[in-house]
C-alpha cells in the first residue's frame, strides 16, 4: 500500500513534478508518421503541455508550443513554409527549433530589423523511428533514441494503433508487470464473453521477478508449462519507464496529462517467406474506438480488455486502499523503483535504461520468449498451421477498430485471402 504523497509523486505528470519531470528525460511516442501524410499538422497534449506537431515543407518534423506567443493563435491551424509553420493570424513563422524565422509587417516596416531576431518559442526534438514519431521534452543534451533490434528487422508488415484512455498512465503501464491478469482477464473472462461457461484456462503455479538494464521481466509457470518453457526462461518485459513489450510489439503508455493516456500499439508480423523481400513503403496509422455505439466499453480485443481494467480503477487510482498480495511484487518492485530513480536523478545520476553511446545503441536487443521463432522467415502453410498466428492472421485481435483498408493492406502484403482459412 502507498501513502497518499507517494501516489501523487508517482501519478502527477505536470512540469515541476517528481514523476513529470523524470519521464521528461525519455522519448516519448507520440503519433504515427503516416498521420501527417494528408494534413502536416496535428495538435497533441503531453504530460499537460499544449503542443503542435508539424511537418516542413522539407519533410523534417517540427513540436512546439500550440499558440503563437504574439497573440496566442492556434498553431495546429498555421501554413507549412519550407522551413517552418507560419500563423494564419499574422504570418509569424517558426521553424523546428522554435525560432522565430519570419514577422512580415515588422520585418517589412523596419527592413529587417524586427524583434525576431531574438524571440522564440518553447520547442522540442523530434525523431522518426519505425514508422512513429518520437519527442523528448526534457533537459537537454537528449539521450539516444533507443534502437530496439525489432525496428530493423526485414520482411515485415507494421501499424500503428491508437486509443486515449481517460484514466492515469501508472494503471496502465502497472498491467505491464502483473502476469496473473492474463489468466483472468484475457483467458477466462473472454470465454466467458464468447459463451464458454464452463471450461477455464490453465492456471498460475509459479512467479518470479526480475529487474534488467532496460527495464523488468516476470516470469511465470502455469499448469501446462514447466521451468523450460520461455515464458519462464525469457519472460515478459516492463519496458521502462512506461512500455510493455512482447516481441514483435511494443505498447507504449504515453500521458497526456494527469487523467488521461495516450495508448500506441506498434505492431510487427512477418510476411511468408514466399513474399520476400517486402520493404514497406509506408507505416499505416489509425485510431481505435473504447466504447461501442451504446457507449459500453468494447471487451472483444486484449487492449480493449486493459482499457477497462485500467480506467475501472478512477481517473487516478487511489493505491492508499489497496490490498497487495504475493502475485503483486513486480508491481511492488516497480513503484519502489521509481521512487528511488526520482532521489538518483536528484542526485545527478543518468536515469534508468538511458542511452548515450551511439556503438552501445545498434540493434539493442531485449528478453524475448520463443526469439528464435519470431526471427525466423516461416513459410505461409507453416504459419497458416500455427493455431495462435493464425488467427493473428485471420483478424487483429490486439484492439477494435482496424480499418478495413490496412487490413487490405495487411492481407496484401503477406499474400493471405479469405479462402486461406
Amino acid at each position: 500500500m502507498l501513502s497518499a504523497e507517494e501516489n501523487e509523486r508517482l501519478t502527477r505528470v505536470g512540469r515541476g513534478t517528481p514523476m513529470g519531470d523524470y519521464l521528461r528525460r525519455y522519448w516519448q511516442p507520440v503519433a504515427g508518421v503516416s498521420e501527417l501524410d494528408e494534413t502536416p499538422t496535428k495538435p497533441i497534449q503531453l504530460m499537460g503541455e499544449h503542443l503542435v506537431l508539424f511537418r516542413d515543407g522539407r519533410g523534417r518534423f517540427g513540436l512546439i508550443d500550440r499558440h503563437c506567443p504574439h497573440r496566442r493563435a492556434d498553431l495546429s491551424y498555421g501554413m507549412i513554409e519550407p522551413d517552418g509553420l507560419r500563423c494564419n493570424y499574422h504570418g509569424w513563422c517558426f521553424d523546428r527549433e522554435g525560432r522565430c524565422i519570419s514577422q512580415p509587417f515588422e520585418d517589412r516596416v523596419r527592413g529587417g530589423e524586427g524583434a525576431r531576431n531574438t524571440l522564440s518559442t518553447l520547442a522540442y526534438p523530434v525523431e522518426e523511428r519505425g514508422g512513429l514519431l518520437w519527442a523528448y521534452l526534457g533537459p537537454l543534451p537528449a539521450p539516444l533514441l533507443p534502437n530496439w533490434e525489432v525496428f530493423d528487422w526485414p520482411d515485415r508488415f507494421v501499424q500503428v494503433a491508437i486509443a486515449e484512455i481517460p484514466c492515469n498512465w501508472l494503471q496502465c503501464q502497472e498491467n505491464s508487470i502483473d502476469p496473473l491478469h492474463f489468466e483472468w482477464m484475457h483467458d477466462n473472462w473472454s470465454r466467458r464473453l464468447s459463451g464458454d461457461m464452463e471450461s477455464r484456462g490453465p492456471t498460475h503455479e509459479k512467479l518470479r521477478f526480475a529487474e534488467f538494464e532496460y527495464g523488468f521481466t516476470y516470469h511465470r509457470i502455469r499448469e501446462d508449462s514447466d521451468e523450460h518453457h520461455p515464458l519462464w526462461t525469457d519472460g515478459r518485459v516492463f519496458l521502462w519507464p512506461n512500455c510493455f513489450y512482447l516481441g514483435e510489439h511494443f505498447e507504449y503508455r504515453v500521458p497526456i496529462d494527469d487523467e488521461n493516456t495516450l495508448s500506441i500499439l506498434w505492431k510487427s508480423v512477418r510476411v511468408p517467406s514466399e513474399q520476400h523481400p517486402y520493404v514497406q513503403t509506408r507505416v499505416p496509422t489509425w485510431h481505435g474506438p473504447i466504447v461501442d455505439d451504446k457507449g459500453r466499453w468494447i471487451t472483444s480485443h486484449v487492449l480493449n480488455q486493459d482499457f477497462l481494467a485500467w480506467v475501472g480503477q478512477g481517473r487516478i487510482a487511489d493505491r492508499t486502499q489497496e490490498k497487495l498480495t504475493l502475485g503483486d511484487q513486480g508491481i511492488v518492485m516497480i513503484r519502489r523503483r521509481f521512487l528511488d530513480e526520482f532521489c538518483a536523478v536528484e542526485r545527478g545520476e543518468e536515469p534508468k535504461g538511458t542511452l548515450r553511446d551511439p556503438a552501445l545503441n545498434r540493434d539493442v536487443k531485449l528478453p524475448m520468449a520463443d526469439s528464435e521463432s519470431l526471427r525466423r522467415p516461416m513459410r505461409k502453410a507453416e504459419m497458416l498451421a500455427d493455431p495462435f498466428m493464425r488467427m493473428t492472421l485471420h483478424g487483429f485481435n490486439l484492439q477494435a477498430g482496424q480499418p478495413a483498408e490496412v487490413k487490405a493492406e495487411f492481407r496484401d502484403a503477406l499474400g493471405i485471402a479469405d479462402a486461406d482459412f
